[in-house]
Formats: C-alpha cells, sequence, structure tokens
C-alpha cells in the first residue's frame, strides 16, 4: 500500500502541472478538488472506513466552499462545471484528484498494515514512501537530463529549509491519516484555505466577493463539522 500512496501522488502531482499547462486550466484544477469525494470513496471500497451521514455533510460543505474559493468561471461557477466535465482539463483534474485520493488512501492502509503505535507507523511509511519517490523521480531525471540532478545537488543549501518543511508536512499528514480515516484528514486539511483567505483580507486588504463568502462560510461549517465528527 506504501508503493501505490508514493507513485499515486507523482502521477497526481504530475497530471496537476500538466492541467495548470492547459488552456482552461482554472476548470481542472476546479475538477482537481474533487479530491476529497473521491477519497471517501476509495476509503470506503479498499480499506472499508466508514463515512457517516455527518461526515458525508461535512465532505460536502467543504468541496462546495472549495469549489466557490476558487471557480473555473466567477459569472458561471456552476454552469461552467457542469458543461464542462468532458473537456480535456477536466478529464485531466479529475485524474489528478482520483490520484490524490488513492494516495492517501494507500499511505493509510500502510500504516493500518504496520499494525504498530501510530507514529511509529506513520514513521515508517514516510520513510520509504520518500525513499521510493526520490530512486523512482531521481532516476528518471538522471535518464532524461543527468545535469539538472547534478545541479539542484550542488544548490542544496537553497532548498534544503522547503526540504525540511515538506518532510515535516507529510509527516503530519501521515500522522493523522494513521488516526483517522482519510476523509477526515482531507476535509480537515482545507483550512488552510481558510487561512489563506484570512491573511489575504489582513495584510493584503483584498475584498471578498458574496461568492467567496459563501465559500468560506460553508468551509468553516464542513470545518467545525468534521472536528466533531467521531
Amino acid at each position: 500500500m506504501g508503493v501505490v500512496g508514493a507513485t499515486a501522488q507523482i502521477v497526481a502531482t504530475a497530471l496537476l502541472l500538466r492541467v495548470m499547462a492547459e488552456r482552461n486550466f482554472a476548470l481542472g484544477v476546479a475538477y482537481s478538488k474533487t479530491e476529497i469525494v473521491q477519497v471517501a470513496l476509495f476509503g470506503v471500497a479498499f480499506l472499508g472506513d466508514p463515512v457517516t451521514g455527518v461526515a458525508a455533510l461535512a465532505i460536502a460543505c467543504g468541496t462546495l466552499g472549495v469549489l466557490l474559493l476558487s471557480p473555473a468561471d466567477r459569472a458561471r461557477p456552476w454552469r461552467t462545471l457542469v458543461r464542462g466535465w468532458t473537456a480535456r482539463p477536466a478529464l485531466l483534474g479529475l485524474a489528478s484528484g482520483a490520484c490524490f485520493a488513492l494516495s492517501g488512501v494507500g499511505y493509510r492502509g500502510a500504516t493500518l498494515a504496520l499494525e504498530a503505535p501510530f507514529l511509529m507507523a506513520a514513521a515508517g511509511t514516510l520513510l520509504v514512501a520518500q525513499a521510493l519517490q526520490t530512486a523512482l523521480l531521481g532516476g528518471w531525471l538522471l535518464v532524461r537530463d543527468a545535469a539538472v540532478v547534478w545541479r539542484v545537488l550542488r544548490a542544496w543549501r537553497a532548498s534544503v529549509f522547503a526540504g525540511l518543511m515538506g518532510a515535516a508536512a507529510s509527516a503530519g499528514w501521515l500522522t493523522a491519516m494513521a488516526i483517522e480515516p482519510v476523509a477526515h484528514v482531507r476535509t480537515l486539511g482545507l483550512i488552510e484555505l481558510l487561512f489563506s483567505a484570512v491573511v489575504s483580507r489582513r495584510f493584503f486588504r483584498e475584498r471578498m466577493s458574496a461568492l467567496e463568502i459563501a465559500g468560506v462560510a460553508l468551509l468553516t461549517l464542513g470545518l467545525v463539522i468534521v472536528t466533531f465528527t467521531r
């Protein structure tokens, strides 16, 4: 399961980058945010993690809130989503969301399979996953353009802090997934968007539209619900 999680995460990130290269990338990014719904479905299918009615409500509120905060089309957000689902960017976005969801489920499955205290299970899974990802991506880059790898290694001082923060974030995600179903964890993780909205309002004096205010309200409701879900 750890191999599935690590590999799916690489594919998901590659697909998301491909989405951003598309002409109508906003539509694809919006569809990639269906990850939370997909992770709930995959969690039930592969791990038997239950999704209660309350948890489903939290997931729905969180997903709708995110879509309203970053709509593909501010003038006609819902019409664009419904009509555009067969477009290439939308399909790439759906595939990216599915791979991110599969990655989360794979990581949780790996932590549960270790049958160890959750901190040790998360740390062990993270070690194997990042070693595998380093080998896969490093090997691919060596084959495609070895000079890039050596330039990255020479510039290690510039990237060590970002790398440490990324590893710390991954450790947090995996530890949470070792304790709770992935759908709960990913829904609660949407709080980063709420922080972004508050920071933008407080420090950059950015005015929020009615659509964005509705998105913040739905997102907050989803976060509150999932926090108290058992």
